[in-house]
């Protein structure tokens, strides 16, 4: 238990550290334009890193995270902790090195450097999930170029729209009407289960929903076709009687047209999950639910994981829609300045482009909370189950994202000012207009590669949520902008010597990993 409380500590004081080493992620453009003061704009980044915490609930990164390892290696019975805690301590010294010198380089790349360091020196590669690593290191060139290429966009949109032409409005327009449908075809609704099949179980003992919410999950490879659907059903499991002893449970299977496979063998899967209860059970009743069904059949709002009763509200704060709707917001605002800038003196454009800075900043400092706090939530979760707290990611006590999102923000409030200086000045001069453009194009990177999932496997992974770096996005997106004046404008020395700094981070920190772990062997004998 002691080692278990050391892991925790140490990790969320990697993810302080993350806070004021990234710190200038997040406010070096408010800062060097002048929007806001050094003091502002860490108050303002720090307030914005937590609200992630209320957006961020499908914690993607954090799985990603947690799948570096393979599963049997963070099992109890491998004590896998002094691994953890070597990683840890490896990621928490070139965090420090690196901040010292001045250095923006990436906590999320010295964290899964770390962490897989140390298990390979434990137990060689095979320990390591190579898809994870993989994914990391392509997107240490995909994240900048992506935000480079963003930025350099939004900054020729916003140029082209001082001109007095009705192709540039016509342009905003088209793209303002276009972020607005791929919003709307992004958002989670209500389930709708026609087509689905409903199953009424009785058991012969009360049945908690957690146990058998917790029944319902398995990796049975003869049904694996189906967890998938029985994970729908999990989901939407209504409440038992008053006896509770009988359930119903709705899945989506069958609802494609002519789909003509036997609802037995749905049933089948289903009574192997829920035969884990170790309670006898008999179906009562099966159907398929029709169109006209009662909606209360037919529709379930489980899966819209908020407070609120009214429904469109439930759509509109649903974690995984609300960070969208902010984006197409702040896009749509940005749409709407282009539209009366060549209507505007110069000093009102100013003025006008220090106020969205405000709106900017904000959406990327909620990215850089929402990816690097759930990189820690990751490392303390696996630490959870290798003690034997917590058997899976799923079972995360709210806790952890609370205590991460926490640490993350009072770590912002503690600054970070060297890297400030590199970040907001040394790489390029910045405009309110190009601080806009940089951290918008930051903010969409980070927002999409946190719910990303690759349409093929890396290593024979699914990867979903990529643990981005908001360092290597921030300076990608500033070298867009300064790109947009001429290419001189980015001082190409200071990027290279970034660059070199990113590059090395992985190894480095794999290499300090497997040395802290055979230090932390002498003192375990």
């Amino acid at each position: 238990m002691t080692l278990l409380i050391t892991v925790i500590v140490l990790a969320l004081l990697f993810d302080f550290i993350n806070g004021f080493h990234d710190a200038a992620n997040s406010i070096a453009t408010v800062v060097s334009t002048r929007v806001l003061s050094p003091v502002s704009a860490v108050i303002w980044a720090a307030l914005f890193n937590f609200v992630a915490f209320f957006i961020f609930k499908d914690h993607s990164v954090a799985n990603t995270i947690a799948k570096t390892v393979q599963d049997r290696f963070t099992s109890p019975e491998m004590s896998p902790l002094p691994m953890i805690l070597a990683g840890l301590l490896a990621a928490i010294s070139w965090n420090l090195i690196t901040w010292w010198y001045g250095i923006p380089s990436s906590s999320s790349h010295t964290l899964i450097g770390g962490f897989a360091g140390a298990f390979i020196a434990a137990y060689g590669f095979e320990a390591v999930r190579s898809g994870v690593v993989w994914a990391t290191a392509i997107f240490i060139v995909v994240a900048p170029v992506a935000g480079m290429l963003m930025a350099y966009l939004i900054s020729l949109w916003f140029l082209h729209s001082f001109r007095k032409s009705l192709i540039t409005k016509f342009v905003s327009i088209t793209i303002m009407v276009g972020v607005a449908w791929a919003v709307w075809n992004t958002l989670e609704f209500k389930k709708d289960f026609n087509g689905g099949a409903s199953y009424t179980y009785m058991f012969d003992r009360k049945v908690s929903k957690d146990e058998l919410k917790k029944a319902l999950t398995f990796k049975d490879d003869h049904y694996k076709e189906y967890a998938p659907v029985i994970a729908a059903g999990k989901d939407s499991l209504g409440q038992p009687d008053a006896s509770g002893t009988v359930y119903t449970i709705r899945t989506d299977y069958l609802k494609k047209p002519g789909q003509t496979t036997e609802l037995s063998e749905l049933t089948v899967a289903i009574e192997q999950g829920i035969g884990k209860t170790k309670a006898g059970y008999r179906l009562l009743e099966t159907h398929r639910i029709s169109e006209q069904a009662d909606p209360k059949e037919r529709f379930d709002t489980s899966n819209l994981k908020n407070g609120f009763e009214t429904y469109w509200l439930k759509v509109i704060f649903h974690g995984a829609n609300f960070k969208w709707i902010l984006l197409g917001f702040i896009v749509m605002v940005i749409g709407g300045t282009t539209l009366v800038l060549s209507s505007i003196n110069m000093s009102q454009t100013n003025t006008l482009f220090k106020r969205l800075q405000l709106f900017s900043s904000a959406a990327f400092s909620i990215g850089h909370g929402g990816n690097d706090a759930q990189k820690v939530m990751g490392i303390i979760s696996v630490a959870l189950i290798a003690n034997g707290n917590i058997a899976s990611m799923k079972e995360m006590p709210t806790w952890v994202p609370l205590a991460c999102y926490t640490a993350i923000a009072a770590g912002t409030l503690s600054g970070g000012w060297k890297i400030v200086k590199t970040m907001g000045g040394k790489i390029t001069k910045v405009t309110p207009f190009e601080g806009v453009a940089a951290e918008t194009a930051g903010a969409i990177t980070l927002f999409f590669t946190e719910g990303l999932k690759f349409p093929w496997k890396i290593g024979g992974e699914v990867i979903k949520g990529i643990p981005v770096s908001t360092t290597h996005t921030i300076t990608g997106s500033i070298i867009g902008v300064g790109a947009t004046k001429r290419l001189s404008a980015v001082r190409w020395g200071v990027t290279i010597n970034l660059v070199w700094a990113w590059i090395l981070t992985i190894p480095v920190s794999a290499l300090l990993a497997a040395i802290f772990y055979e230090l932390i062997k002498l003192f375990l004998r």
